[in-house]
């Protein structure tokens, strides 16, 4: 089974412009994901998808594999499709955000192993323990899961409603994915979801047209970055962390 990740970063941020080229430390943030997600054992292949030729030229620079694809894209899951369309090679495609530049490879490792293990298995994701300072905020999605591992519903909202107190709380959702190929193919081709549209959430398409989404834990918790203040944060961390 050939599995590839895919690392879509455009280089147009409302909050922080140009963040695939954001210096942490003495390289741009899309080669410390780009190394990061390299590391993982379970991936042949290491693709940036960009819109953006001076994110091309870095990636190209530092001896790591790009595709220019599209500026028009109004999706994540179509700059993937994109890229999956003409790579006929790849089975599975592994989704990571390009600005999670601590991602963790063995995490990436495990849901790839899920499509090994399970042929029929068409999408997944990944879910971290929701802290309570997270509960009422909008940008930490969350998940529920039933007893075989599958999500049962995304929400930005708290679900399941605590009338009590919870049994047990729902995870908070980690922005990375895994496809099928062709299910991949056909999942961007599907007309956005009403559910989807209200919570603005993509996935949430899946769930609507009855597709199972395999959901995998994992006790890390990332830190992504969308503002000035998150690239200070990491490049403190990875001070500590060359120190």
């Amino acid at each position: 089974m050939h599995i590839a990740c895919i690392i879509p970063a455009r280089y147009g941020s409302t909050r922080l412009p140009g963040k695939p080229l954001a210096m942490i430390g003495d390289k741009p943030m899309i080669q410390r994901v780009y190394e990061q997600v390299s590391k993982a054992t379970e991936i042949e292949q290491v693709i940036v998808a960009t819109d953006d030729q001076r994110v091309y030229d870095a990636v190209v620079a530092f001896g790591g594999q790009a595709m220019m694809t599209r500026p028009d894209h109004l999706t994540g899951t179509d700059r993937l499709a994109e890229v999956a369309a003409t790579h006929t090679e790849i089975d599975v495609i592994i989704n990571v955000q390009g600005d999670e530049p601590l991602i963790d490879a063995n995490v990436i490792d495990a849901l790839a192993r899920e499509f090994k293990e399970d042929s029929s298995l068409q999408m997944g994701t990944v879910g971290c323990p929701l802290l309570e300072e997270e509960y009422n905020e909008p940008s930490a999605v969350k998940v529920i899961v039933n007893r075989l591992g599958n999500a049962m519903y995304f929400s930005r909202s708290l679900i399941p409603y605590p009338r009590n107190a919870f049994v047990q709380p729902p995870l908070k959702h980690v922005g990375m994915y895994g496809y099928q190929r062709q299910f991949l193919l056909n999942y961007a081709k599907m007309e956005p979801t009403p559910a989807e549209l209200t919570e603005s959430l993509e996935q949430l398409r899946a769930l609507e047209n009855g597709y199972t989404i395999r959901v995998i834990t994992t006790d890390q918790r990332f830190v992504g970055v969308d503002t000035p203040e998150d690239l200070d944060r990491v490049n403190e961390i990875f001070r500590t962390l060359d120190a």
